[in-house]
């Protein structure tokens, strides 16, 4: 009996160092090669190391403290300004957008935000057209996509995803209808309502920022 609860403990922790690996290896391949998807950037970093047991896969929220911990050892020293800049591009875009109740989503806003970030804003508004009237009245080029997004445990709904550059920054426009401004879609990391931001909330973001960086 004690020998099969050694082998299982031994067993366990083998795993659990397994998932460590795995997640510092996908980490470092969101960080170096822009990949956005968690589970891509998982498969590919098993891959790498030759971990294929599902017991090894980490889950994405280790995979998103491996990312944060890459970022504090590795880009101490670029990546609060990076994010600075990213979080005044992110303003700027919403006040543009202010006639669509727009939301800060995804890197930018929780700040795991690197090179390979694009802005993500979740828009509102009940006729597209709308919206693609102002990005052909500015002159703005545009690819448009689709994205599903979960409301519940089995409620997934897909919505127009319209994708620019403003110079040197990626512009990823989510457009939902007005009564979603109510209720947010769930976070793909933990399963919980996505966090979102205002421009007010940004303002403040931005505010606490200034302060911290002296």
């Amino acid at each position: 009996m004690r020998d099969r609860h050694n082998h299982r403990q031994h067993q366990l922790g083998h795993a659990g160092e397994n998932r460590r690996r795995i997640a510092l290896e996908a980490a470092r391949l969101m960080t170096e090669q822009g990949i956005r998807d968690f589970a891509h950037a998982k498969r590919k970093a098993a891959d790498r190391l030759g971990l294929h047991d599902e017991a090894s896969m980490p889950r994405n929220a280790e995979i998103e403290a491996a990312l944060r911990e890459h970022q504090r050892l590795f880009q101490a020293d670029t990546q609060p300004a990076l994010l600075r800049r990213l979080r005044e591009s992110a303003r700027e875009a919403m006040r543009f957008f202010a006639g669509f109740e727009p939301r800060l989503v995804g890197a930018v806003l929780d700040g795991s935000a690197d090179v390979h970030s694009a802005i993500c804003l979740h828009l509102h508004g009940d006729e597209p057209q709308v919206l693609l009237d102002l990005l052909h009245t500015h002159g703005i080029p545009f690819e448009e996509q689709t994205r599903r997004l979960r409301f519940g445990p089995e409620s997934a709904e897909s919505f127009p995803v319209y994708l620019f550059n403003a110079g040197d920054t990626a512009i990823d426009l989510t457009l939902l209808p007005r009564d979603r401004l109510r209720q947010a879609p769930l976070d793909r990391v933990d399963d919980r309502p996505l966090q979102r931001a205002s421009l007010a909330a940004l303002d403040a973001l931005l505010a606490d920022q200034k302060t911290a960086l002296g």
